[in-house]
């Protein structure tokens, strides 16, 4: 097992190897209960992230809401909801990353399996279970609180007005780039390897770029940058305004998803250089 080694007061790095590319399809990991806990807590960590994010933006309009005496500096505030999508995130992807990886997007998911870390059939039920979770979470802040959920929008994201299609189309996708650019860069094992003696909460960076990206694009779309909470909200709330611009919230981070991805992998990490290199050592032989 490579160790850190102090030499002459500095540390030198563990020795790293790439780990091999997932598989594109993976019949054994079927036949494996840790693939199904895995989905089994993408599920649950969904469920859970758009219970406490829905019922605190419902929370905040209900107490700005002037029909009920509240005014603009009630309540928690845009920055409030801010943290509690980044704290939620933060505190989810420590507790499950260890199990699925701590994905809680089909977004990052996606982003994950364009970079082989993931496989098509995992990726997939990810996604899946993802989207039932953020059904299942709006569903019991409905069940909860049916009324408010319902005159306070339900959480559910749309484009504001005054904003242009294009507008929030390209707030989702830089803001899910910001987002999934983190995710690599935190999770990066020859970051890991190189940096071991530098001790990095990895759920920390990604919760701070959910927190950052909502203060930014609050205005414009609610913030999507996660398919399956848009979804979820969409699907409880369902009303045309909010299905009308749905298609915002997939295409837009999943195109913000794939740009991350292929930054990370063929930019920064010389991915293309090496598939280049390779093929050249190939035709000279």
């Amino acid at each position: 097992m490579a160790k850190d080694v102090e030499v002459g007061g500095e540390f030198q790095a563990k020795d790293y190897h790439d780990p091999p590319p997932a598989p594109l399809v993976d019949a054994q990991e079927l036949t494996q209960w840790s693939f199904y806990r895995a989905i089994i807590a993408e599920f649950i960590a969904t469920l859970l992230f758009l219970y406490i994010t829905v019922l605190t933006v419902i929370g905040y309009k209900s107490q700005v809401d002037p029909d009920k005496g509240g005014q603009d500096c009630d309540g928690v505030g845009i920055l409030g909801i801010a943290w509690a999508f980044g704290g939620m995130i933060f505190i989810l992807v420590y507790c499950t990353a260890g199990i699925s990886g701590g994905h809680i997007n089909p977004a990052v998911t996606f982003g994950l399996f364009l970079a082989r870390k993931v496989s098509l059939v995992r990726a997939i039920l990810y996604m899946a279970a993802q989207c039932l979770g953020a059904i299942c979470g709006c569903g019991l802040v409905k069940a909860f609180q049916k009324s408010y959920y319902n005159k306070y929008g339900g959480g559910a994201n749309s484009l504001a007005d005054g904003y242009s299609t294009g507008t929030g189309l390209a707030a989702e996708i830089i803001g899910t780039f910001v987002l999934v650019y983190t995710v690599f860069s935190a999770t990066d094992p020859k970051r890991n390897a190189r940096d071991s003696h530098v001790p990095v909460l990895a759920p920390l960076p990604i919760g701070f770029a959910v927190f950052m990206v909502h203060l930014a694009t609050i205005p414009i779309t609610g913030t999507g940058i996660n398919p399956a909470r848009s979804f979820g909200a969409a699907v409880m709330f369902n009303q045309d305004k909010p299905w009308d611009d749905h298609w915002i919230f997939w295409v837009g981070p999943f195109i913000g998803a794939a740009i991350a991805a292929i930054y990370h992998q063929y930019i920064l990490r010389a991915g293309a250089a090496k598939a280049l290199g390779s093929f050249r050592s190939s035709s000279a032989m």
